[in-house]
This record gives structure tokens, sequence and C-alpha cells, in this order.
């Protein structure tokens, strides 16, 4: 049988805390955090069980001094627990207008901080450390009118006390920490605690702590810093997504020690242990139609916050007419050319309550295909992802949200998804969303498609490119080699997109066809003019930025060449 030790008494939320961990366990009671630490590092219990953060409190302590006080084990699980904190009284005849004295732990009075302005204001408050104790000296003198405690539903009712207003503190969770003296094992869905001694002064040396995470597409989850009391020195506490014994985080901190804080010993990891997440999360599984790159790219990165993913396509054992069934949010990953057709044969199997997330290039009819094919109570959101499944992190890349007006709670955490692994949000209509794609990829890819055949008719190699072009033209040859060294289906369904995106092309070939006709007819003044026009219906900020981009391309451009 298992031993924890936790903070007592009986009933109290940290006893309830140990039970919700393991019922089985014997639970041993210690009236403060130093005496349940010292039977933890003597190893009189296996386990130990401390609150560490409140939603409406916040930290339970400070971490630093916290955790300078454990001197072995490690942080391996965590215990969420639903604090139910009411109000009760001695009596039958007490009601809240009548109580001029409150007794409670003084964590208890500051989560509880609303309810008592609220309905209990210029009440005496009595912060004791033993309720029982208090609730029993109170009994004893025989004056318990106009007296209440707050505590949980559950103690006030071991001690015999009347409740007359329960969930005093409304959505109040605690965290607690989990002690135990072997590392926990990799479970796929982890955190790395980790503290930092006091550091050296450094210039940006916490700036340079977080690119290092940063860079590797690792999550933060939590960070304090505080300075060390002795020294004055810099303190870092950090909660890290991933677990200590995977290659991405251990080397993430064996680089920060070398090469930021420049000095061995420096952190200190405090544990790993499944992630828990104090907010709240409504989509349990996602399921994918199609098992291409980037379905597998996506379906990696929700596995690693938790979700059961399902992978669906032609060749599977799990049929999509099954994983329609079973999964929250159905999300569409397959060529552009078939996106609708697609949304057309499955999107009936959606029942109401669930999302149909569409991951294509194209706007109008895909989004007008799943309006139609869906029930009324499915969620319906297109996100166009800019970047391909060779990308390590979607930090700093362009996606495009098409929300609809039926685009809900799941939508909105698939979006918290995109934003928290670093993406860059831009929201679009559909038609908006058609018209810029127009620009940024279709017309570049058809512009790119017809460059390389023009160098073909006139018989112009690669070695010819290089020697008579400036830097400047030299963009549009970068754009073709891109276009012509990765998947042509991919470039060739880009180039068939409909929309508005059509439109752009129609546009470009009917303006290109009147500066061809003004360049024969040796027309200066006038395409000089022509200029002069199209800059000043672009903006200042825009072509000042751009050049600047221009001359740093050209930078890198002239060192290769």
């Amino acid at each position: 049988m298992k031993t924890i030790a936790t903070l007592g008494p009986e009933h109290s939320q940290s006893w309830q805390a140990a039970v919700q961990y393991d019922r089985e366990a014997e639970i041993r009671l210690f009236p403060h955090v130093r005496a349940l630490l010292d039977a933890f590092a003597a190893r009189e219990v296996e386990y130990a069980v401390l609150p560490v953060y409140n939603t409406r409190e916040g930290e339970k302590k400070q971490y630093f001094r916290f955790f300078d006080q454990i001197k072995s084990g490690y942080w391996v699980d965590n215990v969420v627990l639903h604090s139910t904190l009411s109000l009760g009284v001695f009596d039958e005849e007490s009601a809240v207008a009548d109580l001029r004295l409150l007794i409670g732990k003084r964590e208890a009075f500051n989560q509880c901080e609303e309810f008592i302005e609220d309905r209990l204001p210029g009440i005496t408050e009595m912060s004791v450390t033993d309720i029982g104790q208090a609730v029993a000296e109170i009994r004893q003198g025989g004056e318990t009118r106009g007296k209440a405690v707050i505590d949980s539903a559950e103690a006030l009712n071991g001690l015999g006390l009347r409740i007359i207003e329960r969930e005093v503190a409304p959505h109040n969770r605690t965290r607690y920490a989990v002690l135990g003296h072997a590392l926990a094992p990799v479970t796929g869905y982890d955190a790395t605690t980790l503290i930092t001694e006091p550091l050296a002064d450094r210039v940006g040396i916490l700036v340079d702590i977080l690119s290092e995470f940063s860079r590797r597409g690792i999550s933060i989850a939590d960070m304090r810093t505080e300075n060390d009391t002795k020294t004055q020195k810099l303190r870092i506490y950090l909660e890290a997504e991933g677990h200590i014994q995977t290659d991405i985080l251990a080397g993430a901190l064996a680089h920060i020690e070398s090469r930021v804080i420049q000095q061995r010993g420096m952190i200190r990891v405090l544990g790993s242990f499944p992630r828990v997440d104090m907010r709240t999360k409504y989509i349990k599984s996602f399921g994918f139609i199609g098992t291409g790159a980037m379905s597998r790219w996506f379906a990696e990165r929700l596995e690693s916050e938790g979700y059961e993913v399902m992978l669906t396509g032609r060749s599977t054992a799990l049929r999509p007419e099954e994983m329609v069934r079973r999964a929250d949010v159905v999300v569409v990953c397959v060529p552009i050319s078939v996106t609708s057709a697609t949304v057309r044969q499955y999107g009936p199997l959606l029942g109401p309550g669930k999302a149909l997330i569409l991951l294509a290039g194209e706007s109008e009819e895909t989004i007008r295909a799943a309006m139609e094919a869906t029930d009324q109570e499915v969620e319906i959101m297109l996100v166009h992802n800019l970047w391909g499944p060779q990308a390590a992190t979607m930090k700093d890349k362009n996606a495009i949200v098409v929300r609809t007006p039926r685009s809900g709670l799941f939508c909105g955490e698939f979006e918290a998804f995109l934003y928290k692994h670093g993406a860059d949000i831009y929201h679009d209509s559909p038609s908006k969303h058609d018209l810029l794609m127009g620009i940024g990829q279709k017309l570049p890819t058809l512009i790119s498609v017809a460059l390389a055949m023009t160098l073909h008719d006139n018989r112009i190699t690669s070695e010819d490119i290089a020697s008579h072009c400036t830097l400047t033209s030299l963009y549009p040859i970068l754009a073709m080699a891109r276009v012509h060294s990765q998947n042509p289906r991919t470039y060739a369904e880009i180039m068939s997109t409909a929309g508005d995106g059509r439109k752009i092309v129609a546009d470009f070939a009917r303006n290109l066809r009147q500066v061809i006709d003004m360049a024969d007819e040796a027309a200066i003044a006038d395409l000089g003019a022509l200029i002069d026009a199209n800059a000043g219906r672009l903006s200042e900020p825009f072509l000042q930025a751009r050049m600047q981009q221009a001359k740093a391309v050209d930078e890198v451009l002239g060192r290769m060449i």
C-alpha cells in the first residue's frame, strides 16, 4: 500500500487531493510543510502531496523558497482539485445577515474575497491553521451564534456544521504537486519543471533563455522570476512542455547551461510528469480524412497536446465513416481539387455538436460545400496554413483562418492551438481569402511555370541566368526554382484553384498585355507615369518595409554569387 504525506486535518483540501491521487493509499497527515518534507526526505513516506497553485489565489507559496526546502526526490505528478468552499454555521437559526465572525484559513479568505466583500462586508475574519480545533473551542465556549466557518463542503459536514451557502468561490481549482523518490516515466504528454540557481548579471539573459526554448518549438507553460533573498541575483522558475528524458528538452537545457548561462550546474530539474492543464479543454479527439504528410504533421502536434488523433484514408483499417462517428472534430486535409467532393461525401455523417475543420487553400467553394452538406449544429471553419510538412514548427508562419457563422467553441480551441504553437493568424472572409491567395500563390506559381517554359523556348540555360541577371531580377528566378524543385502536384493544385484567385490572374494577364503594348510603342513617358501612379497606390510604410527586405535579400544573394 502506498504511503502519502499531506497537510491535515482529515477532510482538509490537501487530504482530499491525496485521496483523489490514490484512494487505496495510507494518508499520513502533518501540521505544516516543514514536518511533511522532513518525513518525505527521510523516506518515511513514498509520496508527498502539496498545494502549489490556485486559480483564484495564484501561487500558494513562492516556488523558490518552497523548492529550496525540497532536498531530494522529484515532482512526479499533479492533482487538480475542484474546491467546494462553502459557508457553514453552528446552529439552525443563523443566517448570512446574522454573521459577525468568520473563521477560516488565510488562503480560503483570499479565494473567497469577492463573496466576503459582497455578502459579508465588514465582518471580522479570524485566520486559523487548525479549523477543527477552532470549531471545538467555540463549541466548548458555548457562544456559537453569529459565527461561521469557510471551508470545503466535505470538511464542514465532517465538523457537523450546517451549510448555508455553497460554492462561495466558483471556478475554484487548486493544483497539488505530487512528490516521489523516482523520476516519472515518459508518457508523450509531459511537462518538466526546473529552477535556476542565482544567476550572475548579464544583459538579456532571460530573453536568451526563453529564445532557446522558442526556437526549438518548446512551449513554456509557466514562468516566475525572483531576486534571491541572500544574493539579490536573478532566479528563474520554468515549467516547459516535454519530458527531461527527450532529446529536444535535454538538448535545450544543456545548450542554455553551456552557451547562455555559461556555467554548469545552474539549472536544477525539479521533475517531469504527465502534463496538467488548468484551462478547460472541450475537444477530446480529432479525426483526419487524408493521410498525407500535412495530416501527419498536424496529427503529431495535436497528440503532443494530449488529444486522441485518428488518421483515415483510402487504405487505412479505420474507415472515415467510422472515424466521423467517433471524433469530436473532423479535419479534412486532402488535395485542393477533391476537397469539396470529400466534404460533400462525408459531411452528412457528422452529427450535431461536432466540428469540421477544413485545411484547404481554396475558401469560397469549400465552405459553401461544407455549409450545404452538414447539419446546422456542426461547427465549420477553414484554415489555410502557409507552410509545408518540412517546417520544424509553425512559429512565425502565417495561418489564414476563415471563420463562418457556425464557428464555435471547438473552432476556437483549434485556433488557440495554432496560436499557442506560434502561428501568425490572419482572419479573412472567404472571398478575400481567395483573392489574396491569387496574389500570394496562384499568380506567382503561374508566372514561375510560364517563365520556365520561356527559358526552354529560348534555349537559355541555368548557367546563362546567373551571368546576365541583377540581384533584383533574380527574385522571380528564385521563385521559379522553388516551384520546380518540390512536389509538382501541389503547385498544379494551386494553379487550378477556383474562386476570386482566377480574377487576379485574368486581371494580371489584361494588364500585362497593356504594358507590353506600351513598351513595344516605346511610350516611355506613359510608362513612367504609370509607375508613378502605381507607387501612389501603395502606402509609404509598405514600400519602405519591402525595400528593407529587398536589400536584405540582395545582401545574402551578393555573398552567395
